[in-house]
């Protein structure tokens, strides 16, 4: 009888080691795998930004920033973080257009997210953070910074005002960018 119970005890200690090591193989083979296709195929596009001229030519003069349909008719929309505040203080975007926000930041690491979407993304100074999102309803939504950021960090925040794509694109064609301020 003793002997009977070695032999199971045998044979589950050894179907236990081939399962952990089939285990150990799959994931080994996953990293191999995950690295290999993203050094050929990276995640994301990187683009860089002097912050030294960042307020005086390119993309992200205040001329620039807001939301504006580009040339090829893409809505976009360009945002700068700083300590303690984002600029413009409000966005205005269309309802189910897809967006492409542009940010980047001038002095530390900020981040948004924008309330009752899934749009959530770092500002990096040097770096171009760029993402496209479609809001589906109309109204005002929140955007805090979500990366501390120094004392004033929880007084950061701006909004988003989303409104009928018609009203969009008429506010568009008598402006370069639009504004949540009224006139």
């Amino acid at each position: 009888m003793h002997h009977a119970s070695e032999l199971v005890a045998d044979a589950a200690e050894r179907r236990w080691a081939v399962i952990v090591m089939a285990i150990i193989a799959l994931l080994l083979g996953l990293m191999i795998f995950t690295s290999l296709h993203w050094a050929t195929m990276p995640p994301s596009r990187v683009e860089t930004i002097d912050v030294r001229t960042l307020h005086l030519k390119g993309e992200f003069v205040e001329s620039n920033l807001g939301t504006m349909v580009d040339k090829d008719g893409r809505v976009v929309a360009r945002l700068v973080g700083q300590q303690y505040s984002f600029t413009p203080q409000c966005i205005v975007v269309p309802v189910g257009v897809p967006v492409t926000f542009r940010g980047t930041s001038s002095d530390a690491i900020h981040g948004f997210m924008i309330g009752r979407t899934n749009a959530n993304t770092m500002l990096i100074p040097g770096f171009i953070s760029t993402f496209t999102t479609t809001f589906p309803t109309a109204g005002e939504q929140l955007m805090p910074c979500h990366e501390y950021c120094g004392t004033g960090h929880e007084a950061m925040w701006a909004k988003v005002r989303v409104i009928p794509a018609e009203e969009f694109f008429a506010k568009a064609k008598a402006a370069e960018r639009l504004s949540c301020v009224p006139g």
